[in-house]
C-alpha cells in the first residue's frame, strides 16, 4: 500500500452472521479492510474501485438477521461479489465511493 490514503476509519465488516472489526481505507483506486483478527477468515480484502457498480445503505444486523444500526454500506462490485461495512457516516463513504 503505496497510495495516499484518501479517508479511512474503523469498520465491522460483516458476512451473514460473521463480523469483524478492523480498519477500512480508501485510496484513488482501491478499498482495503484490515481486521484486527486476521484468525477469523474475513479479510483482509483489497477492492479496485473501478470494479464498483454500487454503493448503497444497508443495515447492520446483529445475528445476521434482527437489523442493529442504519450506519451501514454494501459495496456491490461487477462480478455481483458484495461487501456490507457498519461505520460511521454511511452517506459520506457512499458519495465518495460513488465518485
Amino acid at each position: 500500500m503505496q497510495e495516499n490514503f484518501i479517508k479511512s476509519s474503523v469498520a465491522t465488516i460483516q458476512n451473514g452472521v460473521a463480523r469483524a472489526d478492523g480498519k477500512l481505507y480508501v485510496t484513488e483506486t482501491n478499498i482495503y479492510f484490515e481486521p484486527y483478527n486476521k484468525k477469523l477468515g474475513l479479510g483482509p480484502y483489497e477492492l479496485e474501485r473501478n470494479e464498483i457498480s454500487k454503493v448503497e445503505k444497508c443495515l447492520g444486523k446483529g445475528g445476521g438477521i434482527f437489523p442493529v444500526t442504519s450506519d451501514a454500506i454494501q459495496i456491490t462490485l461487477l462480478d455481483g461479489s458484495e461487501y456490507q461495512f457498519i461505520l460511521a457516516n454511511p452517506k459520506e463513504w457512499i458519495n465518495l465511493l460513488s465518485k
